[in-house]
């Protein structure tokens, strides 16, 4: 009976812990959930074409081709986290202004780009996004989806949600013989890296190191080689392996698409 009962009160409190850490809005079972909610505040930047938000710090170039769009936003420091946020995926919605749009619908943003600080100014008048601020400078019509663009800067409530992605991740590559830098976009999950390895048809798996944004780089020969990747969630910790998304005749310049991805 001793065994039995013991057996019985470790299978509960398993039951328990994985329904509290399901709870919590991370990983689990192979799926990104949710975060809780949390409060910040907004701001929008660029006019109603998005141009001025192409490129940015996270090095995806022009969104429209890097399937982003203008569902986007640039962090404040506390969140581009040195660029291991790019890539998040982010419900806003607008709370306590009577600037927000009838019903206060939400929406959901990538993180794109960096929303630097400006100490000249002070974290409550202008400066939002000095740290320790939680802000989002978002794409001008998504900020226009959930409030008057002339409010300026609003109240808003957010939590992380899952990156939902059409097909694998796409690595766009950079570099020359012995330097490679690839480019990681569309990734889903929690839509973020924290590292990689590239393997070639020669070679074991060779680490990469951060370059900047979701830009990671190896210095070694590998052309004339197909590759692989080996990419690492930053927030949840799974990996994830896109087997032989290069052919062996790759360029610099060319984006590769796998069918691998995190849900």
């Amino acid at each position: 009976m001793g065994l039995i009962s013991s057996s019985w009160s470790f299978k509960k409190f398993f039951a328990i812990v994985f329904v509290a850490f399901a709870m919590s809005g991370e990983f689990v079972a192979g799926y990104y959930r949710p975060s809780p909610w949390r409060y910040a505040h907004a701001t929008f930047y660029g006019d109603e074409t998005g141009s001025e938000t192409m490129g940015g710090a996270c090095g995806y170039g022009n969104l429209f081709n890097s399937g982003y769009g203008l569902d986007t936003a640039a962090l404040s420091t506390t969140l581009f986290k040195d660029g291991y946020g790019c890539g998040q995926c982010f419900q806003i919605v607008c709370v306590n202004s009577k600037h927000c749009n009838y019903g206060r619908p939400s929406t959901v943003v990538t993180a794109t780009n960096l929303c630097p600080p400006n100490w000249y100014q002070d974290s409550n008048n202008g400066g939002w996004c000095n740290p320790p601020r939680t802000h989002f400078d978002m794409a001008k019509p998504a900020f226009m989806k959930l409030a008057y663009w002339r409010a300026g800067i609003i109240p808003v409530a957010y939590r992380r949600v899952p990156c939902k992605r059409g097909g694998g991740m796409r690595f766009q590559f950079q570099g020359n013989s012995y330097w490679l830098l690839v480019f990681v976009m569309n990734v889903g999950g929690a839509g973020d890296i924290k590292s990689m390895a590239v393997k070639g048809s020669r070679t074991n798996w060779i680490s990469m190191s951060h370059n900047w944004g979701a830009s990671y780089q190896a210095f070694s020969s590998l052309y004339g080689q197909s590759l692989s990747f080996r990419v690492t969630s930053y927030t949840t910790g799974e990996t994830v392996y896109a087997w032989n998304v290069a052919p062996a005749n790759w360029n610099a310049g060319m984006t590769y698409k796998s069918g691998a991805n995190f849900r």
